[in-house]
């Protein structure tokens, strides 16, 4: 199931505007170009940010996500119609043969689950065609990111038109690693609802992951730095032989 943020129609009606920086998309970008691909699976699309960035490209995209409100939001984005969205996730995919697969951002860490994150790795390793990429990041364990999510260093107002101000904070409610449990709280101005979202990512070591791609039949051709926040990320690139 979802998150809150992205299943709760309010919450992912507001979620570009409270994170409209997306430079973090760059680098899967430049790795698209880098690969030529054309046919292009973005696993956790969410509100299909990089989906519509790669099908402004010319890319035919499918993007799949768990969270209906989420894929509402999409579709109602100009230029959707380029892009098949899916709900759903990797585990049960129709054949694709894409030339790359994607999980951005936070996607990787929120397949808790041991058995979910094999199944999601084998489901997506039948999506690509022979030669096609899977790339994904997750965080370092080691920059122990849990660390910066209290009230005290997240709280802000975001201004969103036709929605009024938000305040927005993180804060840490279970640390049991690899688990990692938190709590985002939103509170609308308008009219005072509060919502909140509760979130568990899986911080994996580095060689853990390589394991699982490894079993599942991936050559793992690089582990790396995410160039906008080096030391705290891996990015896996991973090849279906």
């Amino acid at each position: 199931m979802a998150d809150e943020c992205f299943g709760h129609p309010r919450l992912a009606a507001i979620y570009d505007p409270l994170d409209p920086e997306r430079s973090d998309l760059d680098a899967y970008l430049r790795i698209a170009g880098k690969f030529k691909a054309r046919r292009v699976l973005d696993i956790g699309c969410g509100t299909g940010v990089f989906a519509l960035l790669l099908a402004d490209r010319g890319i035919e995209v499918v993007g799949v996500d768990p969270a209906r409100a989420s894929i509402d939001v999409a579709r109602a984005k100009a230029g959707s119609g380029r892009v098949r969205w899916i709900c759903g996730d990797a585990t049960d995919l129709p054949s694709l043969q894409v030339d790359l697969a994607t999980m951005t951002a936070n996607v990787a860490q929120a397949v808790t689950e041991p058995q979910r994150w094999h199944k999601t790795l084998q489901g997506t390793y039948g999506a690509l065609r022979p030669g096609g990429h899977l790339v994904f990041e997750t965080r370092n364990p080691a920059g122990r990111a849990w660390e910066q999510w209290t009230r005290e260093l997240s709280y802000r107002v975001t201004e969103i038109p036709d929605v009024g101000p938000v305040e927005s904070w993180v804060q840490l409610l279970e640390m049991n690693l690899p688990l990692v449990n938190f709590r985002w709280t939103y509170v609308f101005g308008a009219d005072g609802q509060v919502l909140t979202s509760d979130s568990t990512l899986r911080f994996r070591e580095r060689e853990e992951v390589e394991s699982d791609l490894i079993t599942h039949g991936y050559v793992v051709e690089d582990v790396r730095d995410a160039p906008d926040r080096p030391g705290r990320e891996f990015v896996f690139l991973a090849r279906r032989p």
